[in-house]
Protein backbone atom coordinates (compact mmCIF):
# COMPACT_ATOMS: atom_id res chain seq x y z
CA UNK A 1 0.00 0.00 0.00
CA UNK A 2 1.39 3.11 -0.85
CA UNK A 3 0.75 6.95 0.39
CA UNK A 4 -1.70 7.65 -2.52
CA UNK A 5 -3.51 4.45 -1.50
CA UNK A 6 -3.76 5.27 2.26
CA UNK A 7 -4.89 9.08 1.25
CA UNK A 8 -7.70 8.04 -0.74
CA UNK A 9 -8.54 5.64 2.22
CA UNK A 10 -8.43 8.58 4.59
CA UNK A 11 -10.30 10.85 1.86
CA UNK A 12 -13.06 8.21 1.90
CA UNK A 13 -12.91 7.60 5.82
CA UNK A 14 -13.13 11.43 7.22
CA UNK A 15 -13.73 13.20 4.21
CA UNK A 16 -12.17 16.19 2.25
CA UNK A 17 -10.31 17.80 5.53
CA UNK A 18 -7.96 14.92 5.72
CA UNK A 19 -4.68 16.62 4.68
CA UNK A 20 -4.71 18.06 8.52
CA UNK A 21 -5.38 14.97 9.99
CA UNK A 22 -1.74 13.71 7.57
CA UNK A 23 -0.22 16.45 8.57
CA UNK A 24 -0.69 15.97 12.07
CA UNK A 25 0.34 12.16 11.57
CA UNK A 26 3.37 13.25 9.65
CA UNK A 27 4.74 15.40 12.73
CA UNK A 28 4.09 13.33 15.32
CA UNK A 29 5.35 10.45 13.20
CA UNK A 30 8.84 12.68 13.35
CA UNK A 31 8.35 12.97 17.50
CA UNK A 32 8.58 9.64 17.08
CA UNK A 33 10.86 8.85 15.27
CA UNK A 34 13.65 11.57 16.69
CA UNK A 35 13.14 10.38 19.81
CA UNK A 36 13.70 6.58 19.20
CA UNK A 37 17.07 7.23 17.14
CA UNK A 38 18.00 9.62 19.83
CA UNK A 39 17.59 6.82 22.45
CA UNK A 40 19.21 4.08 19.71
CA UNK A 41 22.06 6.57 19.39
CA UNK A 42 22.47 7.09 23.31
CA UNK A 43 22.72 3.05 23.86
CA UNK A 44 25.40 2.98 20.93
CA UNK A 45 27.24 5.92 22.04
CA UNK A 46 27.62 4.27 25.87
CA UNK A 47 29.36 0.68 24.06
CA UNK A 48 31.27 2.92 21.43
CA UNK A 49 32.89 4.48 24.79
CA UNK A 50 34.31 1.55 26.62
CA UNK A 51 36.07 0.27 23.15
CA UNK A 52 39.84 1.29 22.60
CA UNK A 53 38.70 2.46 18.61
CA UNK A 54 39.02 5.99 18.32
CA UNK A 55 36.49 6.31 15.33
CA UNK A 56 33.56 5.13 16.72
CA UNK A 57 32.41 7.18 19.42
CA UNK A 58 33.71 9.86 16.95
CA UNK A 59 31.21 8.89 14.49
CA UNK A 60 28.01 7.91 16.88
CA UNK A 61 28.52 11.54 18.47
CA UNK A 62 28.53 13.31 15.51
CA UNK A 63 25.68 11.61 14.07
CA UNK A 64 23.22 12.95 16.91
CA UNK A 65 22.25 16.20 15.66
CA UNK A 66 22.72 16.15 11.88
CA UNK A 67 20.46 13.30 12.15
CA UNK A 68 17.59 15.00 14.33
CA UNK A 69 18.04 17.43 11.69
CA UNK A 70 17.51 15.22 8.63
CA UNK A 71 14.53 13.63 10.30
CA UNK A 72 12.90 16.57 10.89
CA UNK A 73 13.80 18.35 7.19
CA UNK A 74 12.45 14.96 5.79
CA UNK A 75 9.57 15.36 8.21
CA UNK A 76 8.46 18.94 7.98
CA UNK A 77 8.69 18.85 3.95
CA UNK A 78 6.58 15.85 3.31
CA UNK A 79 4.16 17.60 6.38
CA UNK A 80 4.41 20.94 3.36
CA UNK A 81 4.49 18.57 0.43
CA UNK A 82 1.01 17.27 1.89
CA UNK A 83 -0.15 20.85 2.33
CA UNK A 84 0.56 21.76 -1.14
CA UNK A 85 -1.33 18.98 -2.79
CA UNK A 86 -4.49 20.08 -1.09
CA UNK A 87 -4.17 24.02 -0.89
CA UNK A 88 -2.23 24.84 -3.91
CA UNK A 89 -0.25 27.27 -3.01
CA UNK A 90 2.86 28.79 -4.69
CA UNK A 91 4.88 29.50 -1.74
CA UNK A 92 5.12 25.45 -1.13
CA UNK A 93 6.79 25.14 -4.09
CA UNK A 94 10.09 25.43 -3.00
CA UNK A 95 9.84 22.86 -0.56
CA UNK A 96 12.00 20.41 -2.86
CA UNK A 97 14.79 23.08 -2.67
CA UNK A 98 14.99 23.46 0.98
CA UNK A 99 14.34 19.42 1.28
CA UNK A 100 17.52 19.26 -0.89
CA UNK A 101 19.49 21.74 1.07
CA UNK A 102 19.00 20.61 4.10
CA UNK A 103 19.69 17.01 3.04
CA UNK A 104 23.09 18.78 2.13
CA UNK A 105 23.55 20.90 5.21
CA UNK A 106 23.12 17.58 7.42
CA UNK A 107 25.43 16.07 5.76
CA UNK A 108 28.08 18.63 5.38
CA UNK A 109 27.29 19.48 9.39
CA UNK A 110 27.55 15.68 10.14
CA UNK A 111 31.12 15.18 8.52
CA UNK A 112 32.54 18.70 9.69
CA UNK A 113 31.70 17.01 13.67
CA UNK A 114 32.50 13.98 12.77
CA UNK A 115 36.18 15.38 12.24
CA UNK A 116 36.09 17.19 14.86
CA UNK A 117 35.03 14.32 17.35
CA UNK A 118 38.18 12.37 15.75
CA UNK A 119 40.82 15.17 16.18
CA UNK A 120 39.91 15.71 19.91
CA UNK A 121 40.46 11.71 20.44
CA UNK A 122 43.95 11.76 18.30
CA UNK A 123 44.90 14.42 20.33
CA UNK A 124 44.53 13.09 23.53
CA UNK A 125 46.41 10.13 22.49
CA UNK A 126 49.10 11.92 21.32
CA UNK A 127 49.09 13.68 24.95
CA UNK A 128 49.33 10.34 26.52
CA UNK A 129 51.94 9.11 23.58
CA UNK A 130 53.97 11.83 21.96
CA UNK A 131 55.81 9.60 19.48
CA UNK A 132 52.08 8.62 17.84
CA UNK A 133 51.19 11.75 16.09
CA UNK A 134 52.42 15.76 16.41
CA UNK A 135 49.42 17.71 17.97
CA UNK A 136 49.92 20.56 15.59
CA UNK A 137 49.90 18.15 12.06
CA UNK A 138 46.84 17.30 13.81
CA UNK A 139 45.43 20.54 14.23
CA UNK A 140 46.31 21.77 10.76
CA UNK A 141 44.90 18.54 9.21
CA UNK A 142 41.74 18.92 10.92
CA UNK A 143 41.25 22.53 9.81
CA UNK A 144 42.16 22.17 5.76
CA UNK A 145 39.41 19.43 5.83
CA UNK A 146 36.44 20.96 7.32
CA UNK A 147 37.44 23.82 5.31
CA UNK A 148 37.56 21.88 2.14
CA UNK A 149 33.96 19.77 3.05
CA UNK A 150 32.54 23.54 4.15
CA UNK A 151 33.32 24.79 0.69
CA UNK A 152 32.21 21.90 -1.32
CA UNK A 153 28.97 21.57 0.90
CA UNK A 154 28.37 25.34 -0.18
CA UNK A 155 29.12 24.59 -3.70
CA UNK A 156 26.52 21.90 -3.68
CA UNK A 157 24.01 24.10 -2.42
CA UNK A 158 24.70 26.52 -5.37
CA UNK A 159 24.13 23.81 -7.82
CA UNK A 160 20.60 22.58 -6.34
CA UNK A 161 19.23 26.10 -6.13
CA UNK A 162 20.42 25.93 -9.97
CA UNK A 163 23.38 28.74 -9.32
CA UNK A 164 26.32 27.74 -12.31
CA UNK A 165 29.24 26.38 -10.26
CA UNK A 166 31.63 27.59 -13.24
CA UNK A 167 30.17 30.89 -12.96
CA UNK A 168 30.65 30.87 -9.60
CA UNK A 169 34.12 30.06 -9.40
CA UNK A 170 34.57 32.67 -12.13
CA UNK A 171 33.11 35.82 -10.44
CA UNK A 172 35.30 34.12 -7.39
CA UNK A 173 38.36 34.24 -9.21
CA UNK A 174 37.86 37.89 -10.80
CA UNK A 175 36.58 38.82 -7.14
CA UNK A 176 39.84 37.16 -5.47
CA UNK A 177 42.13 39.76 -6.90
CA UNK A 178 40.34 42.34 -5.23
CA UNK A 179 40.08 41.39 -2.66
CA UNK A 180 43.75 40.18 -2.22
CA UNK A 181 44.49 43.44 -2.65
CA UNK A 182 42.20 45.24 -0.03
CA UNK A 183 43.49 41.88 2.14
CA UNK A 184 46.94 41.51 1.74
CA UNK A 185 47.96 41.52 5.42
CA UNK A 186 44.83 38.82 6.04
CA UNK A 187 46.99 36.48 3.29
CA UNK A 188 49.89 37.12 4.26
CA UNK A 189 48.96 35.98 7.90
CA UNK A 190 47.24 33.23 6.27
CA UNK A 191 50.02 31.99 4.37
CA UNK A 192 52.38 32.59 7.36
CA UNK A 193 50.45 29.88 9.16
CA UNK A 194 50.42 27.51 6.53
CA UNK A 195 54.42 27.54 6.59
CA UNK A 196 53.92 27.24 10.15
CA UNK A 197 51.83 23.58 9.68
CA UNK A 198 54.07 22.57 7.22
CA UNK A 199 57.87 23.23 8.21
CA UNK A 200 56.86 23.10 11.82
CA UNK A 201 59.25 25.15 13.46
CA UNK A 202 57.26 24.87 16.76
CA UNK A 203 54.37 22.95 17.95
CA UNK A 204 51.60 23.48 20.74
CA UNK A 205 53.20 23.28 23.73
CA UNK A 206 56.73 24.42 22.79
CA UNK A 207 58.98 26.47 24.21
CA UNK A 208 60.04 29.40 21.61
CA UNK A 209 61.54 33.06 21.56
CA UNK A 210 63.03 35.28 18.89
CA UNK A 211 66.32 37.17 19.04
CA UNK A 212 64.99 39.69 16.41
CA UNK A 213 61.64 40.49 18.05
CA UNK A 214 60.71 40.68 21.88
CA UNK A 215 59.18 37.18 22.00
CA UNK A 216 59.30 34.58 24.26
CA UNK A 217 57.04 32.38 25.78
CA UNK A 218 54.71 28.58 25.39
CA UNK A 219 52.84 28.32 22.21
CA UNK A 220 49.27 27.86 23.45
CA UNK A 221 47.56 27.95 19.97
CA UNK A 222 48.25 28.34 16.37
CA UNK A 223 45.72 30.18 13.95
CA UNK A 224 45.35 30.52 10.26
CA UNK A 225 46.00 34.36 11.28
CA UNK A 226 47.47 34.51 14.52
CA UNK A 227 49.57 32.28 16.97
CA UNK A 228 48.79 32.76 20.61
CA UNK A 229 52.24 32.76 22.98
CA UNK A 230 51.71 32.91 26.78
CA UNK A 231 55.09 34.41 28.06
CA UNK A 232 56.51 33.52 31.18
CA UNK A 233 54.60 36.18 33.04
CA UNK A 234 51.90 34.71 32.22
CA UNK A 235 50.54 37.33 29.42
CA UNK A 236 49.27 36.48 26.48
CA UNK A 237 51.03 37.63 23.73
CA UNK A 238 48.85 37.01 20.16
CA UNK A 239 52.00 37.16 17.37
CA UNK A 240 50.49 37.50 13.19
CA UNK A 241 51.50 34.65 11.48
CA UNK A 242 53.45 36.84 8.96
CA UNK A 243 56.13 37.93 11.03
CA UNK A 244 57.92 33.97 11.62
CA UNK A 245 58.20 34.60 7.71
CA UNK A 246 60.71 37.58 8.50
CA UNK A 247 62.36 36.59 12.20
CA UNK A 248 64.39 34.02 13.02
CA UNK A 249 62.84 31.98 15.78
CA UNK A 250 64.50 30.00 18.51
CA UNK A 251 63.25 26.72 19.68
CA UNK A 252 64.60 25.60 23.28
CA UNK A 253 61.92 22.91 23.84
CA UNK A 254 63.65 20.73 20.68
CA UNK A 255 67.31 20.84 22.58
CA UNK A 256 69.00 17.63 22.76
CA UNK A 257 70.98 18.79 26.27
CA UNK A 258 71.21 21.99 28.17
CA UNK A 259 74.91 23.55 28.79
CA UNK A 260 77.05 24.68 31.60
CA UNK A 261 79.44 27.13 30.65
CA UNK A 262 81.33 29.04 33.48
CA UNK A 263 84.29 30.49 34.24
CA UNK A 264 86.15 30.63 37.73
CA UNK A 265 89.03 31.88 39.54
CA UNK A 266 91.44 31.03 41.75
CA UNK A 267 94.01 33.38 43.94
CA UNK A 268 97.59 33.62 42.03
CA UNK A 269 98.62 31.86 45.33
CA UNK A 270 97.38 28.85 44.33
CA UNK A 271 98.66 28.83 40.60
CA UNK A 272 100.84 25.52 41.43
CA UNK A 273 97.45 23.60 42.26
CA UNK A 274 95.48 24.40 39.75
CA UNK A 275 96.29 21.18 37.29
CA UNK A 276 95.14 18.88 39.94
CA UNK A 277 91.92 21.31 40.62
CA UNK A 278 90.90 20.79 36.69
CA UNK A 279 92.32 17.17 36.68
CA UNK A 280 89.74 16.76 39.65
CA UNK A 281 87.21 18.54 37.92
CA UNK A 282 87.06 16.64 34.78
CA UNK A 283 86.89 13.81 36.82
CA UNK A 284 83.69 14.66 39.31
CA UNK A 285 82.14 15.82 35.56
CA UNK A 286 82.44 12.17 34.19
CA UNK A 287 81.57 10.90 37.40
CA UNK A 288 78.16 12.66 37.61
CA UNK A 289 75.58 10.59 36.43
CA UNK A 290 73.59 13.71 35.18
CA UNK A 291 76.05 14.97 33.17
CA UNK A 292 76.19 13.70 29.25
CA UNK A 293 79.97 12.36 28.64
CA UNK A 294 79.08 11.71 24.99
CA UNK A 295 78.91 15.60 24.54
CA UNK A 296 81.87 17.65 24.56
CA UNK A 297 83.23 17.93 27.82
CA UNK A 298 86.37 20.61 28.86
CA UNK A 299 87.95 21.94 31.43
CA UNK A 300 91.47 23.92 31.33
CA UNK A 301 93.27 26.82 32.34
CA UNK A 302 91.68 29.79 30.39
CA UNK A 303 93.70 32.96 31.10
CA UNK A 304 95.54 35.26 33.63
CA UNK A 305 92.73 37.72 34.94
CA UNK A 306 93.90 40.79 36.71
CA UNK A 307 92.79 39.12 39.99
CA UNK A 308 92.89 35.42 39.31
CA UNK A 309 93.83 32.80 37.24
CA UNK A 310 90.74 31.66 35.19
CA UNK A 311 89.83 28.56 34.67
CA UNK A 312 86.50 27.05 32.45
CA UNK A 313 83.87 24.16 32.67
CA UNK A 314 82.15 23.41 29.68
CA UNK A 315 79.68 20.14 29.69
CA UNK A 316 76.15 19.58 28.67
CA UNK A 317 73.31 18.28 30.71
CA UNK A 318 71.56 14.85 30.09
CA UNK A 319 68.19 16.65 30.96
CA UNK A 320 66.27 19.47 28.82
CA UNK A 321 63.90 20.95 31.38
CA UNK A 322 64.52 24.24 32.99
CA UNK A 323 63.89 23.32 36.51
CA UNK A 324 66.38 20.00 36.64
CA UNK A 325 68.82 21.70 34.82
CA UNK A 326 69.61 24.40 37.45
CA UNK A 327 69.53 21.85 39.99
CA UNK A 328 72.28 19.92 38.28
CA UNK A 329 74.24 23.01 37.88
CA UNK A 330 74.18 24.14 41.33
CA UNK A 331 75.13 20.84 42.43
CA UNK A 332 78.49 21.05 39.79
CA UNK A 333 79.45 24.16 40.90
CA UNK A 334 78.94 23.45 44.52
CA UNK A 335 81.11 20.02 44.05
CA UNK A 336 83.86 22.57 42.32
CA UNK A 337 83.66 24.54 45.03
CA UNK A 338 84.47 21.77 47.26
CA UNK A 339 87.29 20.11 45.25
CA UNK A 340 88.87 23.79 45.14
CA UNK A 341 89.09 24.18 49.18
CA UNK A 342 90.06 20.42 49.11
CA UNK A 343 93.22 21.71 47.57
CA UNK A 344 93.60 24.48 50.55
CA UNK A 345 93.12 26.81 47.58
CA UNK A 346 90.66 29.81 47.42
CA UNK A 347 88.09 31.33 44.95
CA UNK A 348 90.07 34.77 43.80
CA UNK A 349 88.08 38.27 44.18
CA UNK A 350 89.01 41.13 43.19
CA UNK A 351 92.40 42.71 45.01
CA UNK A 352 94.59 45.77 44.59
CA UNK A 353 97.70 45.50 46.08
CA UNK A 354 100.14 48.52 47.10
CA UNK A 355 103.61 48.59 46.86
CA UNK A 356 105.73 50.98 48.61
CA UNK A 357 109.51 51.95 47.31
CA UNK A 358 110.79 53.52 50.78
CA UNK A 359 109.27 54.88 53.83
CA UNK A 360 109.49 58.84 54.07
CA UNK A 361 112.42 59.08 57.07
CA UNK A 362 110.23 61.13 59.87
CA UNK A 363 113.93 62.02 61.88
CA UNK A 364 114.83 64.60 59.81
Amino acid sequence: MDFHSVQQWMTELLGKETWIIQVFIVVLAMLIINFMQKRALGRVMRRAEKTSNLWDDAFISALERPLSLLVWVVGLTLAADIIHDHTKTSLFEVVPAIRNVGVIASLTWFLVRFISAGEKNIIVQAKARPDAMDETTVIAIGKLLRLSIIITGVLVILQTLGFSISGVLAFGGIGGIAVGFAAKDLLANFFGGLMIYLDRPFSVGDWVRSPDKEIEGTVENIGWRLTRIRTFDKRPLYVPNSIFTSIAVENPSRMTNRRIYETIGIRYDDAGKMDVIVADVIDMLKAHEAIDTSQTLIVNFNSFAPSSLDFFVYTFTRTTNWVKFHEIKQDVLLKILNIIEGHGAQIAFPTSTLHVDSLPDTNA
